[in-house]
Order: C-alpha cells, then sequence, then structure tokens
C-alpha cells in the first residue's frame, strides 16, 4: 500500500504528500490537467510548446535549472495528449528551492519574446527531426489523421502541421496559460523525506496566493462510432515495407481498458506473444511486431505495426496479422496463458513504485483521473479479468468496420 495525505488550498490547488523516509531525497511533481487535446485545431503544438517555455524563466528567476542545480536537483517534463507534467528531485534539505522554482513560474512565467522565439526554433527543430526527416517518422500524424474524425486526438503532441508552432503569437500563448496553468487545474505531489506539516506549511507560503483561475471544463467531440474500414497507402524513403493498424477501444477508466492492455500483452508484449512466435519467428513475415494501446484518457486506440521481411508482400503480411486476430477471437485464451500477463502486469506495477519519483507521478496521474487511491487499487482490476471478457472484448474492439489501415511502402 502505498500511503499519503491529501489536503485541497483556498486556490484550489491539491496537494498529495507522500512520506518515505527511506531516501534522503525528495520529489516535486506538478502536473497540470492540460494537453495536446485541449488545444485550437488552429493552433496546435501550444501544450508541447509550453513545457519548453516553462523552462525559459520566470519574472522573478531568469534561469529555472541554475538554482535547482546549485541545490543538488535535477528536473524534466513530458507533455502527451491528455497531460503536461514537470518534476524535480533534490536532497529533501533543500526542498524549499522546488517549492520557489515551480510557484515562481505557475505565477508569473515570463513571456518575453526571446525567450518564445528560442523554443519556438527549438520546436520546429524537433518537429522537421522527428517527424519530416526521419524515416517513419510521419506515421503516426497519417494514421491519427484516418482513424479520428472530429476528437482532437487527430494530431499529435508536437502538433498538427509546422506552421501552428512557428506563427504562434505571444498573446495566443499567455492566453493559453492563463486558461490552464493555474492552481484549479493543477495537483501538485511532494513525496519521499518530507513531513507532512512542512509540506502544508511550504504549500501556503509558496503556492496560497497565487491566484485561483477559473477551473478548465473540458467539452471535447467526441469520436462518433466507426462503421467502415478505412485504409489508406503511403510511399515513403523508407527501407522496409511497414504495416500499422489500430482500432478503436474503451476509455481509461472502463473494463475494456483494463482487458485490452492484458490482451496486447498476449498477442504482441514481448519475444514469447502470440504474434512474435508466429509472425516473426516461424513465418518470417515481421522482421520487427508490436502490439500496444495508447493509454489514453478518452477513448483511445489499440495498435499493430512492423516492419515486413524485405520481399514479403504487403497482403501476406497483412493477412498473417488478421489470422492472429481471428484465432484470439475464436478460441479463449488459456488460464496459463492470462495468468502469465497478469504476473508480468504486477511485476512491472511493482518495479515502477519502486523508485520515489515514479510514486509521486503516479499519484499525480490518478489524482487527476479522479482517485489517488487507484494506485493502490487498480491491480484488483487487472486480476479480475477473465479469458471469455478477453474473448469477447476482443471480437467487439477488432472488427473489420472499427479498423485503420496504414500500408507504408518503401519506394
Amino acid at each position: 500500500m502505498i500511503q499519503y495525505d491529501r489536503f485541497v488550498l483556498d486556490n484550489g490547488l491539491r496537494v498529495l504528500v507522500h512520506e518515505d523516509h527511506s531516501t534522503p531525497m525528495a520529489v516535486v511533481n506538478v502536473l497540470y490537467d492540460v494537453g495536446a487535446r485541449d488545444e485550437n485545431p488552429e493552433k496546435t503544438g501550444f501544450a508541447h510548446l509550453f513545457e519548453h517555455l516553462m523552462f525559459g524563466g520566470s519574472v522573478n528567476i531568469s534561469d529555472y535549472d541554475e538554482p535547482l542545480q546549485r541545490a543538488g536537483g535535477e528536473n524534466n517534463a513530458y507533455t502527451t495528449n491528455d497531460l503536461t507534467n514537470y518534476y524535480c528531485q533534490l536532497p529533501s534539505e533543500n526542498i524549499e528551492t522546488a517549492f520557489w522554482l515551480e510557484s515562481d513560474r505557475m505565477l508569473s512565467l515570463a513571456f518575453g519574446q526571446k525567450s518564445l522565439t528560442v523554443q519556438k526554433k527549438v520546436v520546429v527543430e524537433e518537429f522537421k527531426e522527428h517527424y519530416i526527416n526521419k524515416p517513419y517518422g510521419d506515421v503516426w500524424h497519417k494514421m491519427r489523421e484516418l482513424a479520428y474524425k472530429v476528437h482532437p486526438y487527430r494530431w499529435m503532441t508536437i502538433g498538427k502541421e509546422l506552421s501552428h508552432v512557428e506563427n504562434a503569437h505571444i498573446d495566443d500563448v499567455k492566453h493559453f496559460f492563463f486558461k490552464h496553468y493555474r492552481p484549479v487545474n493543477a495537483i501538485l505531489v511532494v513525496a519521499g523525506n518530507v513531513q507532512l506539516e512542512n509540506v502544508k506549511q511550504l504549500a501556503a507560503k509558496w503556492f496560497g496566493d497565487i491566484p485561483m483561475g477559473e477551473k478548465y471544463n473540458r467539452q471535447l467531440p467526441q469520436e462518433p462510432r466507426h462503421t467502415e474500414a478505412r485504409v489508406a497507402d503511403v510511399r515513403a524513403n523508407v527501407p522496409l515495407d511497414a504495416f500499422i493498424k489500430t482500432w478503436h477501444m474503451d476509455a481509461r477508466l472502463d473494463t475494456g481498458y483494463y482487458v485490452m492492455d492484458l490482451a496486447t500483452e498476449i498477442l504482441g508484449g514481448g519475444g514469447s506473444s502470440r504474434m512474435y512466435q508466429a509472425l516473426v519467428k516461424e513465418k518470417q513475415l515481421f522482421s520487427s511486431l508490436d502490439c500496444y494501446h495508447f493509454g489514453s484518457t478518452d477513448k483511445g486506440m489499440v495498435a499493430i505495426e512492423g516492419k515486413l521481411v524485405k520481399g514479403v508482400r504487403m497482403e501476406d503480411a497483412a493477412k498473417g496479422v488478421d489470422e492472429e486476430i481471428e484465432k484470439i477471437q475464436a478460441t479463449a485464451v488459456t488460464e496459463a496463458e492470462l495468468q502469465k500477463v497478469k504476473n508480468k502486469t504486477e511485476s512491472v506495477i511493482a518495479f515502477e513504485d519502486m523508485g520515489v519519483m515514479s510514486r509521486a507521478g503516479s499519484l499525480a496521474m490518478y489524482e487527476l483521473l479522479g482517485d489517488a487511491n487507484m494506485m493502490n487499487t487498480e491491480l484488483a482490476r487487472y486480476h479480475a479479468v477473465t479469458t471469455g471478457e478477453i474473448q469477447q472484448y476482443c471480437k467487439e474492439v477488432f472488427r473489420n468496420d472499427n479498423s485503420n489501415t496504414l500500408l507504408y511502402y518503401a519506394k
């Protein structure tokens, strides 16, 4: 059991404290309830651009990294379609440095034209390097556009197109900040060698006076039910043909999420999985093959993607995948097979919970989902999944009229 305490400041900031006195370190994690799905379709890439801007200095502190490094700390951040998370770790006796830094950029990020110009350039270079010039770099841009017609998952966190970030105006950026990066839309987790009473004092001192902001209420357009198979062909300068296929699946808190999490492990989670054994080792249709899902908060996607062995026809590769899908739909997986992936899931969760940084991040994420205590109870939801549910849900999800296929040919 992960023990924690929770309290809420008057300005709406939710604070979770997890004491672990076996480490000399402390973690300060600030999660903002904003991701790429919350962007204007004409101005995408902002949540990710912000991740960069938040390190560009605040009104009172021109450089975020330097004081943190002096205090023996390190930090990082990441953005997804669903959330933005900032975290730092430092010796616990220096924890107030982290409170000072995090609260100042929440209160008064420096909106300098110079900082914006620099960070836009960084993001534009990242876009070019990873999504335009890299082989297969546009796969998920194309797949998201194929799979989603109305939901904002139809673009990636880097943005829908390069021009959106290039043309980002300082007023747009300020508006985005004051809409989303407010205490009422944030979760602060403090973990490690800390004491609850001390954290309460520090939270009140550093975050208590920050204006609350308006609670952001999401009203996103939901993707209508898929009623036809969608297929797109791409020809590109890549070394090998690639096959990518996705299907729509349940949202993060639905039962189907846990069922599919286990089903993807059975189908494509590593070297002993069904697809790897059948399609990579035995039939040698693919040189690499993965089956996974996106773990997204709203209704997401389950994906199968692989690179074909040179000389293999795309039709044969697709047929091989279809045969494995049909098997899991036609015959229930064995109890032993299901137990094996449940054990693997349990060990992954246990391993993740070993690090105090990881525990802090998980507490923040579960609080965002609506209940931080899910961190302690979620494993039971995996253990409750039956072989019958896996068969039934695979029939429901892996329907042809629920599929999106990208046939990616080497020129």
